[in-house]
């Protein structure tokens, strides 16, 4: 693994040189370099290494003591310098992947997700999230929610209330046979886990 590629680069050099240079071209392309060596490509600890060895050569460069007519590549190396630690702190930071666009958000993960359980269950937990406030602090409408949610699911657009009416008929002391069911699935789940993890002891 080479981690000194960095200082490796044309403005490395010119900057050791100190002499008369285009620095903006050199920058510019040093700058091209950190970019992609963080963007993935290579591995994570070579970036790493290679950006904190940049960072302290650049912080102690001899270039940044040097007298009045050296102050252009001096400003050059300060903001190499100042480039690579915003780099350090990007990938410091965990990255989310870019939201998908709200035109095309519902329709490029109905494509993914089909739902596959009967209508009335999906209706029984859109009523549920929408009593749990769960989605936009409990501001978005259920008439709004509802269709989103099928949209998602890949579900032909229902009756959501004529669903919710035979829900709110049903005979037993519990109507949310569904959210029962899952409940009842997702604690047995857990116990068979627990026991896994018991038995590898």
């Amino acid at each position: 693994m080479n981690y000194f590629l960095l200082a490796e680069t044309d403005f490395f050099r010119l900057i050791n040189e100190a002499g008369d240079c285009n620095m903006e071209t050199a920058y510019t392309a040093f700058a091209t370099q950190v970019i992609e060596l963080c963007n993935g490509g290579m591995d994570m600890n070579l970036t790493v290494i290679a950006l904190a060895y940049i960072e302290i050569e650049l912080q102690h460069h001899p270039v940044r003591n040097l007298l009045e007519e050296k102050r252009e590549i001096a400003a050059y190396v300060s903001k190499a310098l100042s480039f690579v630690r915003k780099m350090q702190k990007f990938l410091a930071t965990p990255q989310v992947p870019p939201l998908i666009s709200a035109n095309n958000a519902t329709e490029t993960t109905a494509s993914l997700l089909q739902w596959t359980g009967n209508a009335i269950d999906l209706v029984e937990l859109i009523y549920g999230i929408d009593v749990m406030g769960c989605i936009n602090n409990g501001n978005m409408p259920l008439k709004q929610l509802a269709p989103l949610l099928y949209k998602i699911f890949g579900v032909d657009s229902k009756d959501c209330y004529r669903f919710y009416t035979d829900i709110k008929r049903r005979k037993n002391e519990s109507r949310t046979y569904f959210i029962d069911r899952m409940q009842e699935k997702l604690n047995e789940k857990m116990l068979r886990d627990e026991e896994m993890e018991r038995m590898r002891r």
